[in-house]
């Protein structure tokens, strides 16, 4: 739950008795009948300390370090990390975050927005804001990529970074990006190593978030294609370029991770819903989108290790040339663009864009099995 930003505890199914910390049977009635889910964010902080040494080497480095107790309007009293601008008593909405181990960690935020309320040290050790840090943005021949890569500038990115892959053939929007003052282009595509390579040894030690925002889209399923050209170019894209990517900026990434306010803090991949279940109607690129997916999970775990965030947006069909045919609700770039720097600035490993993505989520949940017949219909 908390990998998706949703604040849950666990609740009795017989008494209705919310529980915190996790238990093996309600200590209400013994019910053993215990599941999580979702729970009022309110509550008020009712104490506080904090720590000014540690023997831990990471809280060492960053003392003084508030932490509070904190009654929820749910019931439970709960120990969270306290945010710079709550006061004791006061107010709060408590969020479920992941700390840089991967461990699910609470946090009492300020009941309202408050000025520069991401700039706090504790709430940017929970997250991946961009804001003061230095972006690579894969694809910016794309106008997802284009429009990423100027939401992070109006979230506060140093520097924005934007890979053009054959940058002398023109490209829609080129212009424009090249005019704006927030983002540097530079020579990038995935799909040749020499390329990445050449991007890394100049880029790989001064990057600290990585946006990839390359794909390759077309429509058809297995049968629908003649020969395998179309499905190695996706491949190639799809999964091979986010492969020679990770392998050759990961390491950099994993050394920095512990730099400070300077550290590298995440990988963030733009990918299909359909990942989860093959849609036949863009059938190659759904299987493309699923070893994506794999990788991504492969790659959170390995990154782990560094303090880095793997961070999946899932997306449905985006208003773009090769989903002209289809009906809508889809996905604009803008938004698209917005909940990436969404999914960094609340540290969320899953987010879903779009009622498509949403709705194929809820029902994969539901039932994976119904949901590839449905589908296939």
């Amino acid at each position: 739950m908390a990998a998706r930003g949703v604040f849950s505890l666990q609740v009795c199914g017989a008494c209705g008795h919310t529980m915190y910390p996790a238990r093996d049977a309600c200590p209400a009635c013994l019910s053993t009948d215990l599941a999580w889910r979702p729970v009022s964010e309110k509550g008020e902080v009712i104490a506080e300390t904090t720590v000014r040494t540690s023997i831990d080497p990471y809280f060492r480095e960053r003392t003084p370090w508030r932490v509070g107790t904190v009654a929820l309007e749910a019931g439970p009293t709960v120990t969270a990390h306290l945010h710079g601008d709550v006061s004791t008593p006061g107010l709060v909405r408590i969020a479920a975050k992941l700390d840089k181990s991967g461990n699910a960690v609470l946090i009492a935020l300020p009941a309202q927005e408050t000025p520069h309320m991401n700039d706090d040290p504790i709430l940017r050790e929970l997250t991946a804001t961009p804001k003061h840090r230095r972006v690579l943005v894969t694809d910016g021949r794309s106008l997802v990529g284009q429009a990423t890569a100027r939401a992070l500038v109006e979230a506060g990115a140093a520097e924005v970074r934007l890979g053009i892959a054959t940058p002398w053939l023109p490209y829609p929007g080129q212009a424009e990006i090249e005019a704006d003052a927030g983002v540097e282009t530079t020579p990038l595509d995935l799909t040749s190593e020499t390329s990445v390579q050449k991007a890394a040894a100049e880029l790989g030690g001064k990057t600290d978030i990585i946006v990839n925002t390359a794909g390759h889209v077309r429509p058809g399923g297995v049968l629908a294609q003649s020969g395998l050209a179309s499905s190695r170019d996706a491949f190639e894209a799809e999964v091979f370029g986010l492969q020679r990517l990770a392998q050759e900026f990961g390491p950099g990434l994993i050394a920095r991770g512990a730099d400070g306010d300077n550290a590298a803090v995440a990988l963030v991949d733009v990918l299909s819903v359909h990942a989860l279940t093959n849609w036949n109607a863009f059938g190659v690129h759904s299987a493309a989108s699923a070893a994506r997916h794999s990788l991504l999970q492969c790659l959170r775990g390995e990154l782990r290790a560094g303090g880095v965030r793997v961070l999946s947006v899932f997306t449905g069909p985006v208003e773009d040339d090769w989903h002209q045919p289809l009906p809508p609700p889809k996905v604009t770039p803008g938004t698209l663009a917005k909940a990436v720097v969404q999914a960094l600035e609340d540290g969320i490993e899953e987010s879903f864009v779009g009622d498509i993505a949403r709705d194929v989520f809820t029902r994969w949940q539901d039932d994976p099995k119904v949901l590839e017949r449905e589908l296939q219909a």
